[in-house]
C-alpha cells in the first residue's frame, strides 16, 4: 500500500530544505515526504499524485504560496491543509482569512519554539485525517443490511465513542462467514461482533453499553447530587462536584455527550483555536468527571422526581431509585419534529434528526438536506460538504444572518457545494423504504419543486425534556424550567420557602437546571459548561444550608 503523502510548499528553499528533512527524520516510516517551491509546482505535483492514485494526508503551505490550497481541496478534499504564517494577531492576518473561508484547516505560526512543538501540532493534524479513513482495525464487525433503520443507532453510538467499525452486509461472503463463526444466522439482524468474537443480535441501548464495557447498572442507592443528563452542563457539573468531594451520581438514557457530542466541528470552544469534534471533547469530558470520581451509570431512563422529606428520589425507568440531597437537571432537549407528512416513516432511511455523523462516509457522492439555520446546522453543512457532492441548507427565514455565527456564515459562503435556500420549506418526500427525493417550497416565489435527495437531516430547534417531571417544578408554556429570579417574575406562587431561590434552583428547593432544558439560557457548549459550573456552586450553598 502507497504511504500517504506530506507535502510542504515553501518558497524559500533553505526553509523548506530543513522542514523537509526535519519531517522526514521523524515521519519518514509511515509517511512519503514531498515538497515544492511555488504554488504551480504543487498543483502540478498534486495533479501527478491524484492521477495515480497517491493519498494525500497533508498540506504544510507558506502563506506566501497559499494560492495552492483551492486547487489542492479540489483534488484531494479529505487532505488537511496547514498555512505557515509568521506571528501576528491582527485580524488580517492569513491565517484568520484563510480559516474563516474554510481554505485552511490548522494554521503553524513560524518560527516555532521549538521542534517538539512543532510535531506536536503535525501529529495532531496527521491524526485527524487518520481518523477519518476507512479503520484499519475492526474493534467491531456489523453484519447488516446497509439500508436498515437500525443502523443509525449503532453508527452514531460508534461514532460518538470513536470506535472503529465495519459494516458487512449479509449477502457478501465476509458477511456469511461472520455468522457463520458466531454461530448464527441472518434470521435475526443486525448483528455485532466484538473483536474477542462475542456477538450481540440486534443489540438495544443497553446491549450495545455492555459491548463496550461501560455501567450501566446503578448500584448506589443514596448520595450527595444526582445529576440526570451528561451533556454539556450534566458532564461539567459531574467534573466539580466529584473534585470538590461530593458523592456524584450522573444519569444518561443514552449515552453521553448530548446535541454537543453530535456536533463534527465546534470552532468558538475556548482553547481550541483549529475548532474540537464535540463527540471528542464530551468524550474527554465524562473521562474526566469519572476520573474525579463520579459514578456514570448509561441507559438509564429516569421516569420520576420526587421530595421526601430533606432527601430529592430519582426513580428509574426499571424500578431502582437513587436518594440525594440534591438533584441537578440537565436533560437538555429533544430535536423538534418537522411534521411533513410521510417523512417520520424514512427516520433513520435517509431521515435524521440532528446530525448523524456515523452517516457521513454514506453520503460520499450523495446530494444532502439540512433543514435548520442555526449553528448547529451550519457546522452539519461544513462537515457533509467534505463527503456529499452538495449539501442545500434549507432555511425558513430570509438568512442565516439571525441565527448563524458569523464565522460559520463566512465558511459556508466560501464552500462551493453548499447551497443555501432561503424562505424555503420541506413540504413533501418521496421514497418507499428510502428517502428518495423531498418536495421543496419557495415561499417567495410562491412555487414547489421536487428534488432527488440521498438524505435530510433536520435540525430545527428543540423541545425541552422535561415531559417525565413533577408538577411541582414550574416550566414556562414550552416546558423550558424556570430557575432563581424567574420563579419570582413569572410564576411566584410556585415557591414554597421564605429565603429567595438561589441561581439556577428550581421551583423544588434543593432541585437545580442547568443548559439548554433551563428558560433563557444560551445555546452554546461553552454556556452549558459554565451553568454547570455554576449549578454545583450553588448545590453547595443548598447543602450548607
Amino acid at each position: 500500500m502507497t504511504a500517504p503523502v506530506i507535502l510542504v510548499v515553501d518558497h524559500d528553499a533553505g526553509s523548506r530544505r530543513v522542514l523537509l528533512a526535519d519531517l522526514e527524520r521523524r515521519l519518514g516510516d509511515a509517511f512519503t515526504v514531498k515538497s515544492a517551491g511555488s504554488p504551480e509546482e504543487a498543483c502540478g505535483a498534486l495533479k501527478e499524485m491524484a492521477e495515480s492514485d497517491e493519498p494525500v494526508a497533508l498540506l504544510m503551505v507558506d502563506d506566501a504560496c497559499s494560492d495552492v490550497l483551492v486547487r489542492a481541496h479540489e483534488l484531494y478534499p479529505g487532505a488537511k491543509r496547514v498555512l505557515m504564517v509568521d506571528r501576528d494577531y491582527s485580524s488580517t492576518s492569513p491565517a484568520v482569512q484563510a480559516i474563516a473561508l474554510g481554505l485552511a484547516d490548522y494554521h503553524l505560526v513560524r518560527p516555532w519554539t521549538n521542534d517538539e512543538s512543532m510535531h506536536r501540532a503535525v501529529s495532531e493534524f496527521l491524526s485527524s485525517w487518520t481518523e477519518e479513513q476507512e479503520p484499519a482495525f475492526e474493534l467491531f464487525r456489523v453484519v447488516a443490511e446497509m439500508d436498515d433503520p437500525r443502523m443509525l443507532r449503532l453508527r452514531d453510538v460508534m461514532a460518538r465513542f470513536n470506535l472503529p467499525f465495519v459494516v458487512h452486509p449479509p449477502g457478501e461472503e465476509a458477511g456469511r462467514r461472520l455468522l457463520r463463526e458466531a454461530g448464527l444466522d441472518a434470521s435475526r439482524l443486525p448483528v455485532v461482533i466484538r473483536y474477542d468474537g462475542r456477538a450481540f443480535v440486534d443489540p438495544q441501548v443497553p446491549d450495545l453499553a455492555c459491548a463496550m464495557g461501560v455501567q450501566v447498572t446503578n448500584d448506589l442507592e443514596t448520595c450527595d447530587v444526582a445529576i440526570v443528563g451528561a451533556g454539556s452542563a450534566g458532564l461539567t457539573a459531574a467534573v466539580y462536584a466529584a473534585s470538590e468531594g461530593l458523592d456524584t451520581v450522573l444519569l444518561e438514557q443514552a449515552f453521553s455527550g448530548g446535541q454537543a457530542g453530535t456536533s463534527p466541528m465546534i470552532r468558538n470552544y475556548p482553547g481550541f483555536p483549529h475548532g474540537v469534534s464535540g463527540g471528542y471533547l464530551m468524550e474527554r469530558t465524562c473521562e474526566q468527571a469519572w476520573l474525579m470520581g463520579a459514578h456514570i451509570a448509561f441507559a438509564q431512563r429516569v421516569v420520576d422526581l420526587e421530595a421526601r422529606g430533606d432527601r430529592r428520589v430519582v426513580r428509574m425507568a426499571d424500578g431502582s431509585e437513587v436518594s440525594a440531597r440534591a438533584v441537578l437537571i440537565a436533560t437538555g432537549v429533544d430535536w423538534r419534529r418537522l411534521g411533513v407528512p410521510g417523512l417520520e416513516a424514512l427516520v433513520g432511511s435517509g431521515v435524521f434528526y440532528g446530525m448523524a455523523v456515523g452517516e457521513s462516509r454514506a453520503m460520499r457522492g450523495q446530494d444532502v438536506f439540512i433543514v435548520g439555520a442555526g449553528n448547529s446546522a451550519g457546522q452539519g453543512a461544513l462537515h457533509l460538504a467534505k463527503h456529499a457532492r452538495t449539501v442545500t441548507l434549507v432555511v425558513r427565514g430570509g438568512s442565516l444572518a439571525k441565527s448563524a455565527s458569523t464565522y460559520l456564515i463566512r465558511a459556508i459562503e466560501s464552500t462551493p457545494n453548499i447551497v443555501v435556500r432561503t424562505r424555503t420549506e420541506v413540504v413533501g418526500c418521496g421514497g418507499a423504504e428510502r428517502l428518495e427525493s423531498l418536495t421543496l417550497a419557495d415561499r417567495e416565489a410562491g412555487t414547489t419543486e421536487r428534488v432527488p435527495a440521498a438524505a435530510l437531516f433536520i435540525m430545527i430547534g428543540g423541545e425541552p425534556h422535561t415531559r417525565w417531571l413533577p408538577d411541582g417544578i414550574a416550566g414556562d408554556e414550552q416546558g423550558y424550567l424556570l430557575t432563581g429570579r424567574e420563579i419570582y417574575d413569572r410564576a411566584p406562587a410556585r415557591w414554597p420557602l421564605g429565603r429567595d431561590p438561589m441561581p439556577l434552583e428550581t421551583s423544588m428547593p434543593g432541585v437545580f437546571a442547568a443548559g439548554d432544558v433551563r428558560k433563557g439560557s444560551i445555546k452554546r457548549v461553552a454556556s452549558a459548561v459554565g451553568e454547570g459550573a455554576t449549578a454545583v456552586r450553588s448545590v453547595h450553598e443548598f447543602l450548607a444550608l
